[in-house]
């Protein structure tokens, strides 16, 4: 098993104010090398942040700012997978280069949590399965809340869920999409609400979301869509996971994408979101 684990601090509420970063690289299985820097996030430090992790501003100062730390990570991690527990770390990494307008680089990320909860799912299911209640049932020693620390926690969690269900990276990657209880699996259909501002829409899901499937499906309802499992003449909307949007060539497109661009040729009339701009489509209507 080789990956890379990235664990990310900030200054303050902004998820773009990164001013740790650590990661953890590991093959076969083993933590094999480190990396780790402070960053100056060019912004104020929230005192409820800083008695989190510890950094100050005045401990920043001269270091370097995301865009002159982003291109190294770029040249060791491009093209990897990047471990993390929960989305927090990958949303701070897209909201650091929105803020300096640089590219998102591309990793492919998997959420430890998520495996996690489908490594132990008596334990682990429904709740507590934060890093520091996960590493204290795996005997993980670690300095919560210091990136690096955390990095290679994180890390140790996704050996560990393997050795403990023989799943490999690739057997992970595909699992974390799946439902914690596959009994469910498939029970993503849903009729929207007829008051909903997108009712009369028949949307599909595809690709690895950043929230679960179903509540995915229920925002989707409650905004109007009909919820449906696969792609039909029916459809209206294929909304694809921002990862796999970004995926080029048709051969890494999910099933369902190649058979809606397949319809689009023919005339169908199916418009193809990713899932970020879905939600942002769906918390705006709300607003309105």
């Amino acid at each position: 098993m080789d990956f890379a684990a990235l664990d990310v601090e900030t200054a303050n509420a902004d998820l773009g104010s990164i001013c740790q970063v650590g990661v953890a690289f590991f093959r076969d299985g083993r933590h094999v090398d480190s990396y780790s820097t402070l960053v100056d996030p060019e912004d104020e430090f929230d005192s409820f942040n800083v008695d989190i992790h510890g950094i100050t501003e005045a401990d920043v100062r001269g270091a370097p700012t995301w865009p002159q730390i982003v291109g190294a990570l770029r040249q060791r991690l491009d093209e990897s997978i990047i471990a993390c527990h929960t989305p927090f770390d990958q949303g701070a990494v897209r909201r650091a280069c929105e803020r300096y307008d640089v590219s998102l680089p591309v990793w492919q990320w998997l959420d430890t949590a998520r495996v996690v909860r489908r490594a132990w799912p008596d334990r682990f299911g429904a709740r507590g399965y934060g890093l520091r209640p996960v590493s204290a049932f795996l005997g993980i020693r670690f300095k919560h809340h210091d990136a690096l620390e955390d990095a290679r926690a994180a890390g140790e969690v996704l050996c560990r869920a393997s050795e403990a269900t023989g799943l490999t990276l690739a057997d992970w990657q595909g699992r974390v999409r799946r439902p914690i209880d596959l009994s469910t699996e498939g029970h993503v259909t849903r009729l929207g609400d007829c008051e909903g501002p997108l009712y009369g829409q028949i949307a599909v899901f595809t690709g690895s979301l950043e929230i679960p499937r179903r509540h995915a499906a229920d925002l989707a309802a409650k905004a109007g869509c009909d919820v449906a499992a696969s792609v039909s003449k029916k459809t209206t909307l294929l909304i694809v996971g921002d990862q796999d949007a970004r995926k080029l060539g048709g051969k890494t497109k999910s099933t369902k994408h190649l058979k809606t661009e397949a319809l689009i040729a023919e005339g169908h009339a199916i418009r193809v979101l990713r899932e970020s701009d879905f939600k942002q489509i769906v918390e705006t209507q709300a607003i309105c």
